[in-house]
Order: C-alpha cells, then structure tokens, then sequence
C-alpha cells in the first residue's frame, strides 16, 4: 500500500522530468513577439477591456453634451433675466452665438475629467472589469436564432391581433343583437 508521502514523492519527481512550460499570465493583449496566426484564429486585442474603455469614452461624452446644454441654458436665462443684467452685466457680455461654443468646450472638460477620475478609481475600474468579463461569458444567439425568433414573435402578434379583431366583432354583434341599435 503507497502511503500519501510516496504518492506526492512520485508526483514530484515526475514533474522534475517534464520540461518547465512557458506558462504567461492571460491578458487580453498580444504580444508582438508570437507567430502569426490565421485570420479566423486571430484574438481581438484587448477582449473585453475595449467594451470597458469605450464605457468610459461614452460617459464622458454624455456628461461633456448634458454639462454644455443646461450650462448654456442656465445662461441664456441668465442673460435674458432683466435683474440678472443689471446686476451682472458681464454675464451678457458675450454674444448669444457665442455661448454654445464656450459652454461646450467647459462641458468637454468636465467631460473628460469625470472619466479620467472614474477610471482612475479602483473600484470604479474593478467593477467595470467584472460587469465586462461577464458579458463575455455570454452566449449571445446566432443571426439565424434572432431571425427565425423575431418571424415568431411577428406571426405571433399578427395573429393575436386578428383574433382580438374578430372577438371584438362578434361581441359588438351579439351586443347589437341584444340591446338593438
């Protein structure tokens, strides 16, 4: 009977014989230095940190777009407000034209610095990540599944509705039969 001490002594030395393998972390990068591979065995570079990065781009942007509307709204109303002018004249200074521009280019950095401070942050950045790696657990259906679904889902409603149709005929009917029209 081989004791639990021989049995790891076994393993250990049979590992000694087997040459060491290249073993590299997994990152979603790839490295320039490895062989070519053919197109349909090509991965796309960065997985899912592309998902997370443009995450990131596309909040920014939408926070650059509502900071510069309602800034440029807020002052217009500002300008028009009779009081306001009188007591802040600089405040109309500036062409109505011109507001937009300026009120948009204040909203992009603000824009910008919301998303660099959002991806700086650890947790921010950890929980982007895991939202995003398991995204691409998903098995997300073929164009032939989301075709022969969506035929379904439209026969289905088709005929939904010319059934309530006809219900809706019969019982107007039926009614008209009972209390005459």
């Amino acid at each position: 009977m081989t004791t639990e001490q021989e049995v790891d002594e076994k393993e250990q030395q049979e590992g000694e014989d087997e040459p060491e393998a290249d073993v590299r972390p997994e990152t979603d990068l790839v490295r320039a230095d490895e062989a070519p591979l053919a197109e349909s065995e090509v991965p796309s570079q960065l997985g899912a940190t592309r998902h997370v990065l443009a995450g990131f781009f596309a909040a920014g942007i939408a926070v650059a777009y509502l900071v510069g509307r309602v800034l440029s709204g807020t002052w217009n109303r500002l300008a028009d407000n009779p009081w306001v002018a009188q007591r802040a004249p600089f405040v109309s200074r500036i062409a109505e034209d011109e507001r937009p521009t300026l009120t948009t280019l204040f909203g992009a950095v603000v824009g910008i610095s919301v998303a660099v401070y959002a991806y700086r942050r650890a947790d921010v950045r950890t929980w982007t990540n895991e939202v995003a790696a398991e995204l691409a657990k998903v098995t997300w259906p073929s164009k032939k599944e989301v075709t022969n679904s969506t035929m379904v889902v439209i026969a289905a409603s088709a005929f939904a509705t010319v059934f309530l149709a006809l219900l809706d005929r019969f019982w107007g009917f039926v009614t008209n039969l009972v209390y005459g029209s």
